[in-house]
């Protein structure tokens, strides 16, 4: 089962040559959907609708995307494919899917092609409901971690997969690392991050203006983002809620997190099977993160 979850599935569509990529998690019908941004400089679709002051309830998809804010052009392709197989809110005579999305920033030039509807599209197509793949695929084929000391001393990021479990309740997470900090292992060593000396001034105890190794502009091109799948059944309210919790598994993994320089937002889709308190819900929505993370990048 993709992300531990009955009936979800995970697709991908990966451009090897430009080091970018799309990753698509599409839940069973009537699914309900939350998100929580954490990180100063996010890159979203519809997070205002999924998020706790919105009235979006269903969700029919959640992309995650390379290119930044271009790349959110890979949702409409995920919406037209919705739209096919007649997923989504029965509004009038229409069909709307409901379509979250985040971004990371894994442009490489000024030509570097967009991932657009087609890649959305393909990674619908491609999508199963086998367990996905962890590493460099997707959304995760061009990230990077460890940049607090300048970007220069970076090191490749990734796609992770991590599922906690208590008896039946399951908590799935599927994880992009661009983050702008280290990644951490939970002896508080170093799993990938910054190759700068110890001594190297770091973020943020040094300005990004003072760290020399900084191209124009690329001080944003960072963040932490993904979507975790429950059985549980939960309120919106109670969905939020858990995101929101879930980004303790960033705090546990990345040095420093939530900076005002990364993106960092989680999507969570309820599938509505299994009574839970929300407390337990987010307590595995937190391990599954942190599993997630690590995984992405060992």
């Amino acid at each position: 089962m993709a992300l531990g979850i009955e009936e979800v599935m995970v697709g991908c569509w990966t451009d090897e040559e430009n080091a970018t990529g799309v990753t698509v998690i599409l839940p069973p019908r009537g699914s309900l959907g939350a998100v929580a941004v954490r990180g100063g400089a996010p890159g979203t679709r519809e997070a205002a609708a999924l998020g706790p002051n919105g009235s979006g309830l269903e969700c029919h998809g959640v992309v995650l995307c390379g290119n930044s804010v271009f790349g959110l052009a890979a949702a409409d392709g995920v919406v037209e494919w919705c739209v096919e197989q007649s997923r989504g809110l029965e509004l009038a005579s229409s069909i709307v899917p409901v379509v979250g999305g985040a971004v990371i920033f894994d442009i490489t030039g000024p030509d570097n092609p967009r991932p657009g509807p087609l890649a959305g599209r393909l990674a619908c197509e491609a999508a199963t409901t086998s367990d996905p793949t962890s590493k460099r695929i997707g959304v995760g084929r061009g990230c990077t971690v460890g940049k607090a000391a300048g970007r220069a001393h970076g090191s490749p990021g990734g796609q992770g997969i991590g599922i906690a479990q208590s008896g039946e309740l399951t908590v799935g997470a599927i994880i992009a690392v661009n983050a702008f900090g280290d990644v951490i292992d939970a002896d508080g060593s170093v799993l990938a991050g910054s190759s700068a000396p110890s001594e190297a001034p770091r973020y943020p105890y040094v300005s990004i203006e003072e760290i020399s190794a900084w191209e124009a502009g690329e001080e944003k091109a960072n963040t932490t983002i993904g979507c975790l799948v429950t059985n549980a059944r939960l309120t919106k309210a109670e969905a939020c809620r858990v995101a929101d919790l879930a980004h303790t598994g960033i705090a546990r993994t990345i040095d420093p997190p939530h900076t005002s320089v990364d993106g960092d937002a989680l999507f969570l889709l309820s599938t509505q099977k299994i009574e839970a308190t929300p407390d337990l819900v987010a307590e595995l929505a937190t391990k599954a993160v942190t599993l997630a993370i690590r995984n992405a990048v060992t």
